[in-house]
């Protein structure tokens, strides 16, 4: 009996396995697929993120921002800079927050700039 129920485990732990590593592969080739898709400029968001340990959405979200409009990221930035000074009853940790969301978003911006000088050079208007 005691064999049975060792051998009902085993092949149930198999039957797992295996569709927990069919399921990795396919989120690989899959995540794989989506980098190719982004190309150069999403391998460089990519680093950016790894970089400042803050991910483009995350930021956009710290500083309630939808677009990358600089004037808007400096607007909102200053707004809850301020807003979260020591002085006023604010959180340093919040204010390094913002800080932090700031850098990753001029970051981007950089990144961006960089691409479209990139594709300006490849395809010169005459």
């Amino acid at each position: 009996m005691a064999k049975y129920l060792a051998q009902i485990v085993v092949m149930g732990v198999q039957v797992v396995g295996r569709a927990f590593a069919r399921a990795l592969r396919q989120e690989y080739a899959a995540s794989q697929a989506a980098a190719q898709a982004r190309g150069r400029s999403g391998q460089q968001s990519a680093a950016a993120s790894s970089i400042s340990g803050m991910s483009l959405q995350e930021a956009q979200q710290i500083l309630n921002i939808s677009t990358l409009s600089p004037e808007e990221i400096q607007k909102n930035y200053e707004h809850l800079f301020k807003a979260n000074e020591k002085s006023v009853g604010g959180s340093f940790y919040l204010q390094s927050k913002v800080v932090r969301a700031k850098e990753r978003l001029d970051e981007e911006l950089n990144i961006q700039k960089q691409e479209q000088n990139q594709q300006s050079q490849q395809n010169p208007e005459t």
